[in-house]
């Protein structure tokens, strides 16, 4: 079965990275684990808070490649010696991505009592006016002949 393309339409050229993120998300969201919030926080700020219970700031990653953020979790399996009648902690490892808008920063990631905080800042968009020149032709018509020569053609075969 072909995947329709949600961004097809020769009126939304340019849109091809958005057809990409929803790749990306869809892929990301069919797994659960970790279970993760997020928040706003102030105007300019969000939270993402994910549940790593059982993971040290050794076994956890946090980087963002190209416009997503990407949390890895692999804890490294101890010989510690205990024997286990039933393990409810999950202890696998996992990768996590959350795909960011175009200028949202990692601000800062602090992991609290089995939580892991990473908060982003999103900056204000500048109102931007731009106008743009709009350049003259030769008024009155169409036609407007360009003199032969070896260098120039004859507009009105063109037209």
């Amino acid at each position: 079965m072909s995947r329709m393309q949600v961004f097809n339409s020769p009126l939304l050229l340019g849109f091809d990275q958005f057809e990409r993120a929803l790749d990306r998300i869809s892929k990301a969201s069919a797994d659960g684990y970790p279970p993760y919030n997020i928040e706003q926080i102030g105007e300019s700020g969000l939270r993402i808070t994910l549940a790593v219970a059982g993971f040290s700031l050794d076994d956890l990653v946090v980087s963002v490649e190209d416009n997503q953020l990407i949390v890895r979790g692999r804890q490294v399996e101890e010989q510690d010696g205990r024997i286990y009648l039933h393990r409810g902690i999950a202890a696998r490892q996992f990768q996590r991505s959350f795909v960011l808008a175009e200028g949202i920063e990692v601000f800062t990631a602090q992991l609290d009592n089995g939580l892991l905080h990473i908060d982003l800042t999103r900056p204000q968009p500048e109102n931007r006016v731009r106008t743009i020149k709009i350049e003259g032709g030769q008024a009155g018509s169409r036609k407007a002949s360009v003199k032969k020569d070896a260098k120039t053609l004859d507009m009105e075969s063109v037209l």
